[in-house]
């Protein structure tokens, strides 16, 4: 069997099995856990290249909570310690004072010897971690902090349609989300070949659903679409060629392809896509998967911009709310 890019979340039947998130408190409004809703008391800590972070970064950005919940970029290439803010002045997170998110985890559970996940929300009084668990962290901001949401705010976990994100999301998540990992760090023939059937049966389910629909789940956009968006955008850029999801490109699915440029193209998501921090990521750390380290040219990104025609099925981006505007990345 192949050496693992990560041996502690590799089955001994060569699948990625993902480690669970080690901190799931959660920030509410009504009191109901330790950690109140509370602007500038929390701050996001995001790389600009994994999916995961991605979203929480784009509902940030939708629901204008950019003044509440300050921003920390980690560089994309790790080292041996892990995620690291030498972005920053001085190689230290400007608010933190860490140089490492590794400090953050270990002063929250000295004993925590896991991988180090973006994103988390970070208690700045205390230097804690809160929460690193990424699917709950986006539903938070949606529904936790909407008193502290901008006017004309989105809604995008709205309440008649909870039941049926949720059931759409979960075998993207399971498929597609996570599939392209399980492919890509899949250490045996029979698990490559098992997620890549999931991941591309799922996709192809996918655009069924969207063929006469612009959105996953009603009229606009909600929690799901931002979570297959992730994925997609990073699809033909690394997914297609270093993690061998070579069936078709994204640009070789016609509905997906409109659909993500749709979603692109809508304020709040291309703005926060960073194609460089993307590629060097993948390319640069995987070392098992690409020992040169050698970051691919292509492919050309300026097709992103192209004509959707996604508008004719209806809907609009933000529902009853509007678009996000002047609003900057950090």
């Amino acid at each position: 069997m192949a050496r693992a890019q990560f041996g502690a979340e590799t089955s001994t039947g060569g699948e990625f099995v993902r480690q669970p998130n080690r901190f799931t408190h959660r920030i509410t409004s009504d009191g109901s856990s330790p950690w109140p809703v509370e602007a500038g008391r929390y701050r996001l800590i995001v790389s600009l290249a994994c999916p995961w972070a991605h979203r929480a970064l784009i509902v940030r950005r939708l629901l204008g909570l950019e003044q509440a919940i300050s921003l920390g970029v980690v560089d994309p290439i790790r080292d041996e310690r892990g995620w690291r803010f030498s972005l920053d002045e001085g190689g230290r997170d400007p608010v933190l004072g860490i140089e490492y998110l590794s400090e953050a985890y270990l002063a929250t559970d000295p004993e925590f010897q896991g991988r180090v996940t973006v994103p988390c929300l970070v208690d700045v009084r205390s230097g804690q971690v809160v929460t690193n668990d990424y699917p709950r962290i986006t539903l938070d901001l949606a529904t936790e902090w909407r008193d502290l949401h901008r006017p004309g705010a989105p809604d995008l976990y709205p309440a008649p349609f909870r039941a049926e994100i949720d059931q759409v999301s979960e075998p993207i998540f399971r498929n597609v989300n996570n599939g392209v990992y399980r492919c890509g760090f899949a250490t045996s023939q029979e698990a490559y070949e098992a997620a890549f059937h999931d991941l591309f049966g799922e996709l192809d389910r996918l655009s069924n659903r969207l063929l006469g629909q612009r959105y996953l789940v009603g009229d606009s956009i909600s929690e799901a679409d931002i979570r297959l968006f992730t994925t997609l955008v990073r699809f033909d850029a690394v997914y297609h060629g270093h993690f061998k999801c070579n069936r078709q490109k994204l640009s070789e699915l016609p509905v997906l392809w409109a659909y993500a440029r749709d979603l692109f193209q809508t304020p709040g998501f291309g703005e926060t896509v960073n194609f460089d921090h993307i590629k060097r990521h993948y390319y640069q750390t995987h070392e098992q998967l690409n020992p040169n380290r050698i970051v691919p040219a292509g492919p050309d990104l300026t097709r992103w911009h192209d004509p959707h025609g996604r508008a004719s099925l209806g809907g609009t981006p933000f529902g009853e709310g509007t678009p996000p505007t002047g609003l900057s990345l950090i």
